[in-house]
């Protein structure tokens, strides 16, 4: 009788071992495929967080409406006859149509420029942009595309390519355009992409063109640029605001790259 209890204990501990061997086993079986699971999550975030860090950030819009993003044309500082405060940018119209222009501190090729515009009454002004600034120019109209900003019920007698929202003296507005009354705010907007040309104005796009195409070239060669050699021969140079000797508003001025 006690051999048969002793053998049963032997027995009974024999598998006891077993089992507390067996419980190591799936223990350290479980500790590996958790390591290796953390390691699969973790080289995932981190793949990742690589991702998110090497994904430039591109096509930022970036606001114009500061002392320090413009300055006279051929000259180190804002002239007196410009104000700009609280977002707003003023031109009072003192310097006429020659000398009291105001150009961007930095150049663009490639962009989108969005503004918002109002004119006083039989008010001129423009919007340019690929402007040289040299000494040997007196005005930024000499070299630099211009989207016409206008009182178009002032100026009844001009040429259509004079209106607002024009490539002025090349590309007329087309019928979608809808100009808003003198004091009262208008939306516009300038693309520039490889040559490809638009304008807008309060959400219609009135002008398109290619600038590298025929026809503007024979447009560009003819009428009053003839005597404009520099004209329109660069795709990269600074923006411009106009004193035409009119009071002239402008806000939320923005561009990005494109």
């Amino acid at each position: 009788m006690e051999t048969n209890i002793y053998n049963k204990l032997i027995y009974l501990v024999r598998i006891l071992n077993s089992k507390r061997t067996m419980r190591k086993i799936i223990g350290a079986l479980s500790i590996v495929v958790l390591m290796g699971a953390c390691k699969e999550k973790k080289e995932a975030v981190t793949e990742k967080e690589v991702e998110l860090v090497e994904t430039p950030i591109v096509n930022d819009w970036v606001s114009l409406t500061n002392a320090t993003d413009w300055r006279g044309y051929n000259k180190e500082e804002l002239p007196d006859n410009w104000s700009i405060k609280d977002g707003i940018i003023e031109c009072f119209g003192k310097a006429g149509d020659v000398g009291g222009d105001v150009i961007s501190t930095k150049t663009y090729d490639n962009f989108e420029l969005v503004f918002e515009w109002k004119i006083s009454k039989v008010g001129n002004s423009g919007v340019f942009y690929h402007v040289v600034e040299d000494t040997i120019y007196h005005s930024p109209y000499q070299t630099g595309p211009e989207y016409q900003v206008l009182d178009d019920d002032g100026y009844p007698d001009i040429d259509d390519s004079q209106y607002a929202g024009a490539n002025y003296q090349m590309h007329i507005a087309n019928d979608k355009k809808e100009l808003k009354a003198v004091g009262e705010w208008n939306t516009s907007k300038i693309i520039f992409n490889n040559g490809h040309t638009e304008h807008w104005l309060n959400g219609e796009k009135i002008v398109e063109f290619n600038k590298y195409s025929d026809d503007w070239k024979e447009r560009r060669n003819s009428g009053k640029w003839n005597d404009y050699p520099d004209y329109g021969k660069t795709n990269d140079g600074y923006l411009a605001l106009q004193d035409h000797g009119a009071g002239v508003w402008y806000r939320n001025v923005k561009i990005k790259d494109l």
